[in-house]
């Protein structure tokens, strides 16, 4: 049954002959085929001769299964080339269109993600900056399932509940118009905190960072302070703040290690639709001190953007993939399939962009994501739209967004409750929530004074986790001083402590020798640094 959009081109690829394939529909024009054949050659992907399934037309056959994630690989041929008339259309089988996969490998879409991803929006579009900065934020998702297969659980790590390989995506957005400026990913064991940190290079000095609780470390507020950029976090409960000067809205100077930040303390209590009020507490802390310029209630206000990447991710990961289980069995297999989805989502975006500027005052926010991917699929499958439609940057799928453009975002609070046995968020919280998604009709700021003799908190998990540490290492420099002639073994030394997973000892053992504090003398084996004892002699073959 042949689609009801209207295109302002007819159905004829720009290529010809087995080449043809090879299109995206209308996001074609920003993904040409010249930028595809010059990353096959950067990164030595082009085929050395001319194959009835040549490597561009891979690239493009990557990102329409991307586009259509619920049919096979030879349903996803049949949709590039059922409006092509021009002969030989070769029928591939599904070990050859696998083949083509293997053959165009992951380096070639993750360059090509890495030259389309980035900030998005102009100055002036609305919702993207506050003050002289671009709102960014980072954030994880660790729901990305794989295929429960051996090569995906040697990679990833085998699942304790039974279930399947999950893989840990982090993401740097840009909030206003849910872009994303980067990403890495792997298994879910480094952390966000780590795979983070991958990211710094992408900040720069005009944007403020966003993140939640999750970030709060020492050393990370740190590096990303190092990197110029500006800081808008929420601090965990048990992080010390002492007050070292009190400014007049009601924030409060302090010090995270060396750095210098404002914290605010907030009440905000939401009144919902159906008469439900609860309150929250916020404590935030930002690089941004100067409380004349960015007053304290402006800033909670802003926090709440940090929202959007949860709108992103669901974008990723509901309307794109549509939940489903990621296609490959194996690590190489994974990377390539998650450049692509990654690719498309950022190709859908940048079309969305490009038409809300195409009308002034319209913000990013009002553009609907899925008219925009139904629409991609549709021109796939008719081939419109390929060559280049000229001076109007707005095609088909820009003025189908326009012309269904979402109302404002309008305010709502969520329950945080999911029907699975696994999530954190299982059974809802006894916070006052009401027990479905509600509009809220009212909302309350209130900045907290700054204590004038703050109570001394609990220590922070930084600042115990370097305790800890500490006394660690005094009690294993007095156990090795007692015999400097002993030759200790990790798993003899955390036996000793009792408090010790044997991977946390090797690590430290391996850092503090590392450092001088003691000796390692052979594979497994330390003793004190004062009094080195001999190696121990090596077994006599029999």
């Amino acid at each position: 049954m042949p689609s009801a959009i209207d295109t302002s081109h007819p159905p004829c690829p720009a290529a010809e002959g087995v080449f043809a394939p090879g299109h995206l529909g209308e996001l074609t024009t920003l993904v040409p085929f010249e930028l595809v054949d010059a990353i096959l050659h950067e990164t030595r992907n082009m085929q050395r001769r001319l194959r009835s399934l040549p490597s561009r037309v891979g690239v493009y056959f990557l990102l329409a299964m991307c586009l259509f994630p619920e049919v096979g690989y030879q349903l996803v041929w049949q949709k590039l080339t059922a409006s092509l008339t021009t002969p030989p259309i070769v029928t591939p089988t599904a070990k050859a269109l696998r083949d083509l996969r293997r053959r165009v490998g992951s380096a070639p879409m993750r360059c090509l993600f890495e030259i389309l991803c980035g900030p998005l929006a102009q100055p002036t579009t609305p919702g993207v900056r506050f003050g002289p900065y671009r709102t960014v934020s980072f954030d994880g998702c660790s729901s990305l399932k794989a295929p429960d297969t051996v090569r995906n659980r040697a990679w990833l790590g085998s699942p304790g509940h039974g279930g399947y390989p999950q893989l840990e995506l982090m993401t740097l957005v840009e909030t206003g118009t849910r872009a994303l400026i980067g990403a890495v990913f792997g298994p879910t064991s480094e952390g966000e905190t780590g795979y983070a940190r991958r990211l710094l290079h992408l900040l720069k000095p005009d944007m403020l960072v966003l993140w939640d609780k999750g970030f709060d470390s020492n050393a990370f507020l740190a590096q990303v302070a190092a990197t110029g950029a500006q800081v808008l976090g929420r601090l965990r409960s048990n992080r010390r703040t002492p007050v070292l000067a009190a400014l007049a809205d009601g924030s409060y100077l302090t010090t995270v290690g060396t750095l210098q930040i404002r914290v605010v303390e907030a009440h905000v209590t939401v009144t919902c639709a159906d008469g439900t009020t609860f309150t929250g507490s916020y404590r935030l802390a930002t690089t941004l001190t100067d409380a004349r310029r960015y007053p304290a209630a402006a800033l909670v206000a802003l926090y709440h953007q940090r929202w959007e990447h949860e709108s992103a991710y669901y974008a990723l990961r509901h309307t794109i993939m549509q939940g489903r289980v990621l296609r490959s069995g194996d690590a190489a297999g994974l990377e390539q399939e998650m450049w692509s989805v990654l690719t498309l989502y950022q190709l859908l975006r940048t079309v969305m962009v490009d038409a809300a500027e195409s009308r002034p005052g319209t913000d990013p926010d009002r553009c609907g994501f899925s008219i925009a991917l139904h629409t991609a699929r549709d021109l796939l499958v008719q081939a419109a739209g390929v060559a280049d439609h000229g001076t109007n940057l707005v095609g088909v799928i820009g003025r189908r967004v326009l012309a269904h453009l979402l109302p404002s975002r309008r305010p709502r609070v969520s329950t945080r409750k999911v029907k699975s046995p696994i999530s954190r968020y299982n059974e809802r919280r006894d916070d006052g929530r009401p027990d479905r998604s509600q509009p809220v009709t009212g909302l309350t700021i209130i900045v907290l004074a700054a204590p004038t003799e703050p109570p001394l908190p609990i220590a922070s998990r930084d600042d115990r986790l370097t305790a800890l540490t500490d006394r660690r290492r005094e009690r294993v420099l007095a156990l090795l001083q007692e015999d400097p002639g002993r030759s200790w073994r990790p798993r003899d030394i955390a036996c000793y402590l009792g408090d010790i997973t044997l991977g946390t000892m090797y690590r430290q053992l391996s850092r503090w020798a590392e450092n001088g504090l003691i000796l390692k003398i052979g594979a497994g084996l330390y003793a004190a640094a004062t009094h080195p004892p001999a190696p121990l002699p090596k077994p006599q073959k029999r």
